[in-house]
């Protein structure tokens, strides 16, 4: 790596574990004196720690080295505030180059604050991208506080005790654990850095208006008439008090300085305003102004970096925290939210504003509340961590338009969604699924797909309205898990039981029969003429009585998991409407199993209704809203009981022998290009995909020799053209099938040279494959997401039937199996209709090996593996199509705030 490479790397900014912000960027020449004056005014005790004595002229020499010439496999980092050297990490590389020495050093004063910790974190980064898997480092005995940092890391560390010495070594492997480790250390930090934001001892509103209508006078006067319980002050240069509250001409002049200050003055004033805020010590901005083009967006979120403010907005609603003891309101909402458990974080401010009317009208309310609007800094990702360590939330209701880093996202929802429902609108599902860009499977990864991976992975409640977000959020809110999908359904009108059972089944549940014992026992207690099925018809007739013990001998039947009561108001004098809502309540109370009910005359598409010991019961006004509901409770249900999944370990995989193939092949293809056959199959080797036996010729001679050689037991061989771009070879004719003989050989590949003239760079060949189910398996790198992994029905009609499943990489054990089970076509492969099932061990690992091979090389854009021939005795790829483009590879679990303010859609 030369001198270039490394010093151009862009900076970026993390928080340590006090919440502050440190930027982090190499070394260069021109920081010699800061790192010089680091190590010089260390205390003796600490320079002879570091340097094995307290001799000062070791700061010198490790100046020298540190902003020195880089040369392959070294590596300086500096962590930086304000200006200020702060902590140095290096590392170099001997004679054995997958092994390096690292070397740390943090400014007196900045010790247990995380700076040494984050430091290596992002050395190993490098490293790992260096290709060196080991660290070493020689430390004194008595030096306990960088032995912890080595040992908390979540690396497998080894000590040699030598004397007063002891060498370290540390490996670098990119385990579960240390992605717990870094996450754990990453959420301490993420949740301090909040603090300020959602529990302010002092707000400033920056732009509150003398007159009313504007957003900042809005904002203060939810503030004050929401009772919040810190200092308060507004910033206006021509008022002493606005609504009350003391106002001051600029944020320097503010009697005590804020931890937060809100900003709601016009666009091209916010920038400045930001710097004052990072000048006078403010923690955390948030800026509701809207219109920001990208000189002042980018000028605002260098000032929140610099000054190690958090950031939510621009163009957004504001925040809101219903704790009692701090009761802030900082939204231009028409009302205060209702104090509850729900925690809300939205880039939509209509959405919010529904999602807290919402909320509060049915009495599940609000712990915290965010509107992200434009999403430069603070995230979803940031609020589900504050939820899950704040204490009061137990619910996660989430409208998000991007993503800025999914991998780390899902990582933190498939932990929160552990504990906590998490539900989220999924957005933009209408999107037009890409045309045929480059091969079947760019034609099939639509952002849809991919979010709904992500959604699916995590564990996450994706709902197709808002609507329906809250209608489920009440049924989670009020009720049990059900143990399974298994519904009855209970209704005193017919009509309404049959549009009960139509919208279950719709939503993919099941509606079985009672068994006879339970027949029995509920003819014993409904009125003549019900009937007994499911759904239950307990007639107009029935009473309070009898629906109330019909109900709570339904919830008791083993035979189902949850129960949904359908009723009709009718002129029947034996109960009126309120006597059989009282009955299901009184019943629902009293069992672990999900009831909900159905009232078709109800005003609003949710209620909830007061139950016996103090719950609450789900009321629907449409039978659709009730079983979409409990189809997303009994999918949350089946994700909880499943266990994690893990990443098996592969065998005969060449990682390195990969890589070299891919820089070899982007050096003679700078822009990236689609792999020929032989490097193709070389890559597929390297990975232990299996292929089917080939050939490759570029003359009639050559083609009739390689048949030979391929033949099977029938003699049978098939011919492909080949050119550089060429990607859907039946489209073009460009393979023919079923070729016997010398003369139909040549007579194919005369063909061919014909047609093709110009274009055509040879032929492969291959023997005739055996009859199997054709399958389609695939890879395309989401810039944002990163690589997805699709499989499904394949052949030449794999994008009209349009049958397949996607999961983001890398594959867990669970992911392929739900891979496998996903599409339509399923049942083909376990054996439906009396034949035989596929070798499902070897499309298990089919699909490992290419998530693999996608998450280790970054460079992959595209893979196309159609057909893929499954039999009961193997699985095969048959045609197999790669597409490389440069790509410098990030670490998705690396720390790191956002660097451009910038969403990505």
């Amino acid at each position: 790596m030369t001198q270039h490479d490394v010093t151009d790397r862009p900076p970026v900014h993390a928080l340590l574990a006090d919440g502050t912000t440190v930027c982090i960027r190499p070394a260069r020449p021109g920081d010699h004196e800061q790192i010089r004056g680091l190590y010089e005014e260390m205390c003796p005790e600490n320079l002879r720690l570091r340097f094995f004595s307290p001799c000062r002229g070791s700061a010198r020499l490790s100046a020298d080295r540190v902003c020195g010439p880089v040369g392959p496999g070294c590596r300086a980092l500096l962590a930086e505030t304000q200006g200020r050297v702060v902590g140095v990490g290096e590392y170099e590389s001997g004679d054995e180059k997958d092994t390096a020495e690292v070397a740390i050093a943090v400014a007196d004063g900045l010790h247990h604050r995380g700076v040494g910790t984050l430091l290596i974190e992002h050395l190993v980064s490098a490293a790992r991208a260096d290709g060196i898997t080991a660290f070493t480092a020689d430390a004194l005995s008595e030096n306990h506080e960088v032995l912890k940092l080595f040992a908390d890391l979540g690396l497998r560390t080894e000590r040699h005790f030598e004397g007063p010495e002891v060498r370290c070594t540390i490996n670098l492997d990119q385990s579960d654990a240390y992605l717990t480790a870094v996450e754990e250390r990453g959420r301490t930090a993420d949740v301090a850095s909040l603090r300020p934001l959602l529990r302010p001892r002092t707000v400033a509103v920056v732009g509150a208006g003398r007159t009313p209508g504007s957003v900042g006078r809005a904002i203060l006067h939810q503030l004050h008439s929401g009772g919040y319980t810190g200092r308060l002050f507004a910033v206006n240069p021509s008022a002493t008090a606005i609504l009350g509250v003391p106002s001051y001409p600029s944020v320097p002049s503010l009697p005590r300085t804020p931890d937060l200050a809100v900003i709601a003055t016009p666009a091209h004033a916010v920038p400045v305003v930001a710097e004052e805020c990072g000048r006078a010590g403010v923690r955390a901005l948030v800026v509701v102004s809207a219109g920001l083009d990208s000189g002042h967006a980018q000028a605002l979120l260098t000032a929140c970096r610099t000054y190690g403010m958090r950031l939510v907005g621009p163009n957004c609603l504001g925040i809101s925290d219903t704790d009692p003891d701090l009761s802030l309101d900082a939204t231009f909402a028409a009302g205060h939210p209702h104090p509850g458990t729900a925690g809300v974080a939205v880039q939509s401010g209509g959405v919010g504003i529904a999602l807290l009317e919402g909320l509060s009208r049915l009495g599940i309310g609000v712990s915290s509340f965010a509107s992200l609007g434009d999403k430069y800094d603070v995230s979803g990702n940031d609020m589900l961590q504050w939820w899950e360590s704040d204490g009061r939330t137990d619910l996660a209701l989430l409208h998000l338009e991007s993503f800025g880093n999914p991998r780390a996202f899902s990582r933190t929802a498939r932990r929160v969604t552990r504990w906590m429902p998490v539900l989220t609108v999924d957005a933009g599902r209408t999107e037009a699924g890409r045309k045929a860009a480059a091969s079947h499977t760019a034609a099939a990864a639509t952002r849809t797909m991919t979010r709904g991976a992500l959604f699916t992975q995590a564990g996450i409640t994706a709902t197709r309205s808002v609507g329906e977000l809250l209608e489920t959020a009440a049924l989670l809110h009020a009720q049990p898990l059900p143990a399974g999908s298994r519904v009855a359904i209970v209704t005193n009108a017919g009509g309404a039981g049959v549009l009960a059972a139509d919208a279950c089944a719709e939503a993919g549940l099941a509606l079985p029969a009672p068994a006879p014992g339970l027949i029995d026992d509920l003819l014993a207690v409904l009125p003549e003429g019900a009937g007994v099925g499911n759904p239950v018809d307990a007639t107009a007739a029935v009473t309070e009585q009898q629906l109330t013990e019909c109900v709570e001998r339904v919830v008791r039947y083993d035979g189902i998991d949850a129960v949904l009561v359908a009723l009709v108001p009718t002129a029947v004098a034996a109960a009126t409407g309120d006597d059989l809502v009282r009955a299901v309540t009184g019943a629902a109370g009293r069992r672990p199993k999900p009831v909900a009910v159905v009232r078709l005359e109800q005003g609003l598409s949710v209620e909830l209704l007061p139950a016996a010991e103090g719950g609450s019961v789900p009321s629907y006004a449409e039978a659709q809203s009730a079983a979409w509901a409990l189809a997303h409770a009994a999918h949350r249900a089946a994700w909880l009981a499943r266990p994690a999944g893990t990443i098996p370990h592969l065998d005969g995989v060449e990682t390195e022998r990969a890589r070299t193939l891919v820089a070899d092949h982007l050096a003679a293809h700078p822009d990236g290009a689609w792999l020929d056959p032989r490097t193709c199959a070389g890559l597929l080797t390297c990975y232990g995909i299996p292929q089917i036996p080939w050939a490759w010729a570029e003359t009639e001679d050559e083609a009739v020799m390689a048949a030979d050689r391929l033949r099977g037991v029938d003699g049978r061989v098939v011919m492909k053209a080949h050119w550089p771009g060429l990607v859907h070879k039946s489209e073009q004719r460009a393979v023919r099938l079923d070729l016997r003989g010398d003369q139909q050989i040549r007579s194919a590949f005369r063909d061919f040279r014909t047609r093709f003239a110009g274009l055509m760079t040879g032929v492969v060949l291959q023997p005739l494959a055996a009859r199997g189910t054709e399958l389609f398996a695939g890879v395309v790198q989401d810039q944002v997401f990163g690589p997805l992994v699709l499989f499904g029905l394949g052949g030449t009609a794999t994008e009209v039937l349009a049958d397949h499943a996607a999961r983001l990489a890398p594959l867990t054990d669970h992911d392929v199996h739900d891979l496998m089970t996903s599409p339509r076509c399923a049942p083909l492969l376990f054996g439906a209709r009396g034949g035989g099932a596929v070798d499902l061990g070897g499309l298990e690992q089919l699909l490992l090996r290419l998530s693999r091979m996608a998450t280790d090389l970054p460079q992959l854009a595209e893979a196309d593996f159609n057909p893929v021939l499954a039999t009961p005795d193997g699985v095969t790829v048959l045609d197999a199509r790669i597409r490389l483009v440069p790509c410098r590879p990030q670490d998705p679990y690396l720390r790191r705030l956002r660097r451009e303010p910038v969403t990505d859609h």
